[in-house]
C-alpha cells in the first residue's frame, strides 16, 4: 500500500471533536502516515501541537489571514514566544497558516499584510518555512516574498496561473493540491495538476474543508436537506489517484514523489516525530 502525507488538516477542527482518533486511524489504515496540522489563531497554537504529538503527526504555527480582524500585535508576541519555546520539537516543521485572503469581502487588506509580513520575518527569525493561504492572492504574496525571503515551504490549495505557480517554484514553494483537482471542471487546476513538474507538487486535503466531488454537496441538494460531505484525511489517497490519472503515473509513483516533496518543503517531516505527550 502506498504511503501518503496530508500536508494541510485541521483535524482540530470543531467538526472532528467527537471521533478525531477514529477519523486519524481511519487515515492511517489507508496509508496516510502524516498529517501537517496548521493552526490559525494563537487560539489554537497549542491544540495543533497536542493533536500532532498524540497522533504522531506534524503542526505549524501561525495566524490564518481570516483571523486578523481580531488579531493583536500581541499575538505575534504569543506566537513567537511558542515558535521559541518549541524551537527543539521535531513536529512544529512551520511557520502557519498565513498568507493573504483577497476573496472574503470586508477584509482589511493592509492590516493582513502586516501580519503576514510579520509572520514572515517570524519564520526568517526562526528557520521555519512557511505554509501559505492562498486565495486571489498570489501576486500580493510572491511580493512580500521576494521581499522578505523565506526557506520556501508550501501554497496552500493553488490555484492560480502557470506563470504564478512558477513563480512559488523558482522562490523554494511547493504547490498544494487537494479536493478542488477532483472536479472535471475545475480545468486549470486540473491542467496545472497533468503539467507542472513532479518534484513541485505535495497533496492535502484541508479537511474538514474542500471535499472531493464524491463528497460534495450542491446548493441544490443542499437545499433539500442533503448535508455537506466532511472532508478527512482518508480521502488523501483517493484525490491522489485523481492526481496520478491525470498525470499517467502509478498510484505508488504519485505518492513516494509527494512524500518526497513535503520532506524537502518542510524538512523537519523527514526526521521521526517525537513520542506522544
Amino acid at each position: 500500500m502506498p504511503v501518503w502525507i496530508d500536508t494541510h488538516c485541521h483535524l482540530d477542527a470543531a467538526e472532528f471533536a467527537a471521533d478525531v482518533a477514529a477519523v486519524r486511524a481511519r487515515a492511517a489504515a489507508r496509508g496516510v502516515t502524516r498529517c501537517v496540522l496548521p493552526a490559525v489563531s494563537v487560539a489554537n497554537l497549542d491544540a495543533v501541537r497536542t493533536l500532532a504529538h498524540q497522533h504522531g503527526d506534524a503542526y505549524a504555527l501561525g495566524i490564518h489571514p481570516l483571523c486578523t480582524p481580531s488579531a493583536t500585535e500581541a499575538d505575534l508576541a504569543v506566537l513567537d514566544a511558542h515558535l521559541a519555546r518549541h524551537r527543539d520539537d521535531p513536529n512544529l516543521v512551520a511557520v502557519g497558516e498565513i498568507g493573504l485572503d483577497h476573496f472574503v469581502p470586508g477584509l482589511d487588506r493592509e492590516r493582513q499584510v502586516f501580519f503576514y509580513r510579520e509572520q514572515l520575518k517570524l519564520a526568517r527569525r526562526h528557520g521555519l518555512p512557511v505554509i501559505l493561504h492562498v486565495r486571489r492572492s498570489a501576486d500580493g504574496l510572491l511580493k512580500h516574498l521576494r521581499e522578505q525571503q523565506v526557506l520556501g515551504g508550501i501554497a496552500h490549495a493553488f490555484n492560480g496561473s502557470t506563470q504564478q505557480a512558477e513563480a512559488f517554484i523558482g522562490l523554494g514553494f511547493v504547490l498544494g493540491f487537494g479536493g478542488a483537482v477532483t472536479f472535471e471542471r475545475a480545468l486549470q487546476l486540473r491542467r496545472l495538476a497533468a503539467s507542472l513538474p513532479l518534484h513541485a507538487l505535495v497533496l492535502e486535503t484541508d479537511a474538514p474543508d474542500i471535499p472531493p466531488h464524491w463528497l460534495y454537496a450542491t446548493a441544490e441538494q443542499r437545499a433539500q436537506g442533503l448535508p455537506q460531505g466532511r472532508n478527512e484525511p482518508g480521502e488523501l489517497p483517493r484525490i491522489g489517484e485523481v492526481v496520478a490519472g491525470l498525470r499517467g503515473l502509478p498510484v505508488a509513483e504519485l505518492a513516494s514523489a509527494t512524500v518526497l516533496n513535503a520532506c524537502r518543503a518542510l524538512p523537519r517531516l523527514a526526521r521521526p516525530p517525537s513520542t506522544p505527550c
